[in-house]
């Protein structure tokens, strides 16, 4: 299974705004680009995007910008991966009446598993993984 870089640049701007949570304060689009490495106009239909599921919402003005509409530990990778591609997973196959049972079965087997590995990972766990980083010691 091969996931866009649409995905990829999705999830860096959830795992860049979760990091601003706690603040409370918007982050600009070029601010939140630049920080995450995603092209400035692209990021711009994303979080249109991720605001129609309201993962995130907008602030206008001077200190407008992009916030979580919710805490990172209510924001599954699965909300964002379906908020870009409608399906965590999706085979032509599983709609395909002509397609054998036992390998719609297999392919509805494997749609449960990604739906389920997706659903367990959160962005509050993301970011406490990569606080738990910086505290490790090297000797």
């Amino acid at each position: 299974m091969k996931l866009s870089a649409k995905s990829d640049y999705a999830a860096r701007a959830v795992i860049g705004l979760a990091r601003h949570y706690q603040t409370g304060e918007s982050l600009r689009v070029e601010d939140l680009a630049e920080g995450q490495g995603i092209p400035p106009n692209y990021l711009v239909q994303i979080l249109i995007e991720l605001k129609s599921q309201q993962i995130v919402k907008s602030l206008r003005g001077k200190e407008g910008g992009y916030l979580l509409a919710r805490p990172p530990a209510e924001i599954s990778m699965a909300d964002v991966l379906r908020c870009v591609h409608g399906q965590v997973f999706d085979s032509p196959a599983l709609s395909d009446p002509l397609c054998p049972p036992e390998l719609r079965a297999a392919w509805q087997k494997l749609q449960k598993a990604v739906d389920a590995a997706a659903e367990s990972i959160n962005f509050q766990q993301l970011l406490d993984q990569s606080v738990d980083k910086g505290k490790m010691y090297y000797i």
